[in-house]
């Protein structure tokens, strides 16, 4: 460790005292035999009079934006700390002063090589935002377009190297000292939260995320998502359409332009289960502040999103099981949800059905005895995360986002509309998407799309054909027909062209389904035939 970072970590350590956080200090080995002394100085019984959970954030805060941003990232983990930390750790606000706009303009041209005048015909010197990774500010391009242009903090990284090599440092600490540290893996913690900063960091990163978006949602009537300029973004300076909105969390302007909030409700709870489900592709970044209302038509509000650092997907069977889990939630069934947990892989193997069971019904039952107005999806998943503990789960980081994303939208769906049935709103988007992805087209069109795969899992059948039909249950040892119970085994080559025939069968039906060629019933007779011919061959080998 160097110098500097020596001196920084004492100046850690001196923030953990001057907050009553000092059992991690006096842990440490050299010092854990005079850990009593601790019990001598003078703000100990003081700092005591205040909870755990508002001396940590209070740490977090004096601690600077780095740590501030990390105390963010751990209020997302209800699966692993208690509510009273989760509550003050969502208190924390990243408060940055913004850096002169001469080191934004010299960012700007160095990144650009070119003078600032040379592609903005106004840029205005005060930024409209700042925050610990960058700050933008308006500008107008020669064409007239006005746009928003983000800017990477001056010599962010080095800071950012620094202070993540002194948290992995006390992730370490608390891993090794602290009794919960082992199942809570702060340092696992610590490295996806630096893989989260990288991502912040790339400002490529996030224009690309950004167009991803806005292809999803293009012409949508529910949700508007800026356009990149492309000609203009670089991995430290990037620029955007600007757009203009009534912030979300600005009720009485709301109000005031007569926009329907109920309708503006309904449609947050539907971009967020399109962006999951239809998508796998979701804003996991959604606080009121990256979200605006497009209000010029008020009985048809539409929502404006900004700042796509943070994107969450989920993989395909974690799709199929989260959407199974809510309509069993919601049908009452927890021995499916039991199973599913089980099947998913986000319970351990060995894990009692009859216990999670008991456990998942003494969540659910209390919350289901409401109206359906009354439940919060949100608050579930919670309950769920943190009945999970009791099994030793670790929850997969995908579905933390999620966790936090739908707490979000549905917080901020019951704030515009108290009487929201979330569920009412939901349920037909999973149902439909659920019978979607069960129908044969959608079956057909991933065959489409992973043709390749199975092209070259084909052709590897059709060479190893020969070698497992030598071996079947009508050969000898040596590999010659068996004799004596009339059934004379087909020779290898033979099989192997009834396989081909097949496969060419089934390939030619999958391609006329896919181009739409006439006649139509030609399709399924061929998908049909091909199914007969692999049941033959399986039958007679």
């Amino acid at each position: 460790m160097r110098a500097g970072h020596g001196f920084r970590l004492i100046w850690i350590q001196w923030i953990l005292v001057k907050h009553g956080l000092d059992d991690l200090l006096f842990e440490w080995t050299p010092l854990h035999h005079i850990r009593p002394v601790r019990r001598l100085l003078p703000w100990h019984w003081r700092l005591r009079t205040t909870s755990l959970a508002i001396r940590l954030r209070l740490a977090l805060e004096d601690l600077g934006p780095l740590y501030v941003k990390f105390g963010q990232v751990l209020s997302t983990r209800r699966d692993l700390l208690p509510n009273d930390f989760i509550d003050e750790l969502t208190k924390l606000q990243d408060r940055v002063p913004p850096f002169p706009t001469s080191l934004a303009r010299n960012a700007i041209e160095t990144a650009l090589k070119a003078p600032l005048a040379t592609h903005f015909a106004y840029f205005d010197e005060t930024p409209l935002a700042s925050a610990s990774i960058a700050q933008v500010h308006a500008a107008t391009l020669h064409d007239g377009r006005e746009v928003i242009v983000k800017i990477i903090r001056p010599d962010i990284e080095r800071l950012i190297a620094r202070d993540l090599t002194l948290l992995d440092q006390l992730a370490a600490w608390v891993e090794r000292y602290w009794a919960p540290g082992a199942r809570l893996h702060p340092r696992a913690i610590v490295e996806k939260f630096a893989q989260t900063l990288r991502t912040e960091l790339n400002l490529l990163e996030e224009a690309g995320h950004a167009s991803r978006l806005r292809r999803n949602f293009q012409d949508s009537a529910i949700l508007g998502v800026p356009q990149i300029v492309w000609e203009l973004t670089r991995e430290r300076v990037m620029v955007q359409e600007r757009m203009y909105g009534i912030p979300i969390h600005d009720f009485d302007t709301l109000k005031a332009h007569g926009v329907d909030l109920k309708t503006l409700a309904k449609r947050g709870v539907s971009i967020f289960f399109t962006q999951v489900f239809r998508d796998n592709f979701f804003h996991a970044d959604m606080h009121p502040g990256n979200l605006f209302v497009d209000a010029s038509d008020p009985h048809n509000p539409r929502y404006l999103a900004v700042d796509f650092g943070i994107m969450g997907s989920l993989s395909e069977e974690d799709r199929h099981y989260l959407a199974a889990n809510f309509l069993a939630f919601f049908n009452r069934d927890y021995g499916q949800v039991a199973r599913l947990h089980l099947a998913s892989g986000w319970v351990p193997p060995g894990t009692p059905m009859d216990e999670l069971e008991a456990a998942i019904q003494s969540v659910c039952e209390p919350i289901f005895n409401r109206p359906l107005k009354e439940i919060s999806l949100g608050q579930l998943l919670i309950r769920l995360f943190q009945t999970a503990r009791r099994f030793e789960v670790e929850l997969k980081a995908e579905l933390v986002l999620l966790q936090k994303t739908l707490i979000a939208v549905e917080g901020l769906g019951r704030q515009l509309d108290p009487e929201l049935d979330l569920w009412k709103t939901a349920k037909p988007l999973l149902e439909n998407w659920m019978k979607k992805e069960v129908s044969p087209l959608t079956l057909l069109k991933k065959s489409i799309d992973n043709w390749p795969a199975i092209a070259w899992g084909l052709e590897r059948w059709l060479d190893e054909a020969p070698v497992r039909l030598s071996h079947s249950p009508h050969s000898d040892r040596a590999g010659t027909p068996a004799k004596g119970n009339g059934v004379t085994a087909p020779r290898p080559r033979s099989a192997a062209i009834r396989l081909g025939i097949a496969a060419l069968t089934l390939a030619t039906g999958i391609s006329w389904e896919a181009l739409g060629l006439t006649p139509a019933f030609a399709g399924p007779a061929l998908l049909g035939l091909a199914g007969v011919l692999l049941v033959i061959l399986w039958w007679t080998t």
